[in-house]
């Protein structure tokens, strides 16, 4: 998962269609900067585009399976469409 946020804007991150050693590689849709994480490399680097060689840092996750989120976190609500 990655931060959004760069130079106090947010961008809005899509697939850009095209993969990179089977990864997904992502553009937003503000600047149409390219983005990849890069081995050794923290986060999303910009690979072509205005904010090219900067990055969106990686935020802290986990995986963990529904049934157990839902039994510690009992107030969760989802969308269902």
């Amino acid at each position: 998962m990655y931060s959004r946020e760069i130079d106090d804007r947010i961008l809005t991150l899509s697939a850009s269609g095209w993969t990179y050693r089977n990864t997904f590689v992502l553009f937003d849709f503000e600047t149409e900067t390219m983005w990849y994480h890069l081995e050794g490399a923290d986060g999303l680097t910009g690979i072509s585009g205005p904010f090219k060689d900067r990055r969106l840092e990686e935020l802290s996750s986990s995986f963990v399976r529904w049934n157990l989120w839902v039994e510690q976190y009992l107030q969760t609500r989802f969308l269902d469409y």
